[in-house]
């Protein structure tokens, strides 16, 4: 993948009505879920990235037909049954996408085949023994790299057994994985975690017939059962609107409407944040779309003040914190963000990644070991590098709406992983930001 860079000219009003892609976990969940099971699924709406294009590829080339995505993201998928995957011709390549190898580590390990799941240089650094350790105490058998890195070399035939397992630190993929490898296990397995995390798996399942029971914090799942294929109609991605809520927050004179967003409550810690904060935030429309919350999401100018971010809403926000960084960046007074270790070993160390970014730029930040603490105020511009992580160069291009002088991200070729046409649609709403 060759570099890219972007350019970002200060200032820009933002204006207008405009629908951002389609909400990345639910699109990987849908290719997931109808290759497995009875039937057809026709999923609109479907994130035409590179992550979950990754995932429609890993189960083609295990014998799912799957026709789509069209221009509208339309997706086709004749699912196989629970027990109807094929061993693929050879490794499969995730590419950076951790939702897919972390999910599909749970759902392969039990399959009758041996099976390699791989990525790119990112995914490669990333830790998996928070999905190993757990799926072996399961019965699974998967090989990793030193550390606990990919690939991951998952052994077929192994008989799994359920497990009741407390997650020591809250993550929606590895609830996930573990709820997909119970379906394969004899008896039931639970998974508490420890703080909410996005319900998107538990929700489509049920979507699909295959009961996933919610106690609290303790998800629980019978194996041996069916899913019936259904129509998945994928909302706008929260994570990727979270870039034009803080944008239209802080930029001048700004009014926008997001449409058709998903507001699923394990998801919209970002909105609650930037409430806190002092945004002009409002819900409009509010609907259930195939089981999941949607709003039209209206966004203005707002002068933003700094907070102490509540820790129980960081996991609920955690894929949004580069940009609500920037956010705190403009607000007027002190932000500090505990309880955010997560970050760390996400595509990049976004403490560190986004900290040194924005004091390059001439803000006053510094990273802690499970968080920043930042004093919002003046950005000067200059050169920031987003270490190949594609929330990080979104975020950094809308910290120049409230640039002195121009911003320069390099290597931002990895946002197309999330966000297709982000330069486009970032253009037609009011940024001035460009390939250099």
């Amino acid at each position: 993948m060759s570099q890219i860079d972007y350019i970002v000219k200060p200032g820009g009003q933002l204006s207008g009505e405009f629908r951002v892609p389609g909400d990345k976990s639910i699109s990987h969940r849908s290719i997931m879920f109808g290759a497995i099971a009875d039937g057809i699924t026709h999923v609109t709406g479907f994130l035409q990235g590179e992550d979950s294009l990754n995932t429609l590829r890993a189960f083609r080339a295990m014998g799912v037909a799957i026709e789509g995505p069209d221009e509208q993201g339309a997706v086709t998928i004749e699912g196989a049954g629970i027990d109807g995957l094929q061993a693929p011709g050879g490794d499969i390549d995730l590419g950076n996408s951790g939702t897919s190898i972390r999910l599909m580590s749970g759902l392969l390990s039990g399959q009758a085949f041996d099976v390699v799941l791989c990525g790119d240089r990112s995914l490669s650094k990333r830790p998996m023994k928070r999905v190993t350790e757990p799926l072996a105490l399961m019965g699974a058998q998967v090989g990793t790299d030193e550390g606990g890195r990919p690939p991951l070399r998952i052994k077929g035939g192994a008989g799994l057994q359920g497990i009741a397992y407390v997650m020591p630190m809250a993550s929606a993929q590895v609830k996930s994985c573990l709820l997909l490898a119970g379906m394969y296990a004899e008896g039931k397995t639970c998974v508490t975690e420890p703080a909410t995390t996005r319900d998107h798996t538990e929700r489509m399942l049920n979507a699909f017939g295959y009961p996933v029971v919610t106690e609290g914090n303790t998800m629980c799942i019978e194996g041996g059962g069916r899913l019936t294929a259904c129509d998945i109609d994928v909302p706008a991605d929260i994570s990727s609107a979270a870039f034009f809520l803080v944008a239209a927050s802080i930029a001048e004179r700004a009014d926008i409407t997001l449409q058709h967003v998903g507001i699923n409550p394990t998801r919209t810690g970002v909105i609650d944040i930037l409430k806190l904060m002092g945004a002009n935030i409002e819900l409009l429309n509010e609907r259930v779309v195939g089981g999941e919350p949607v709003a039209d999401i209206r966004v203005r100018s707002a002068q933003l003040e700094g907070i102490n971010v509540p820790e129980e809403l960081v996991p609920l926000a955690i894929d949004e914190f580069p940009v609500l960084f920037v956010a705190a960046a403009c607000a007027e007074g002190q932000t500090v963000v505990t309880g955010a270790e997560e970050l760390r070993v996400k595509e990049s160390d976004r403490i560190q990644v986004m900290a040194d970014g924005l004091q390059a730029i001439g803000v006053d930040a510094e990273a802690t070991a499970d968080g920043m603490v930042i004093n919002g105020g003046r950005i000067k511009g200059g050169r920031v590098h987003s270490r190949d992580d594609h929330r990080i160069a979104m975020a950094f291009t809308m910290a120049a709406l409230r640039a002195e002088s121009e911003i320069v991200i390099e290597d931002c070729a990895n946002v197309a992983t999330s966000f297709p046409d982000f330069i486009g649609l970032s253009a037609r709403m009011g940024i001035e930001v460009s390939v250099l």
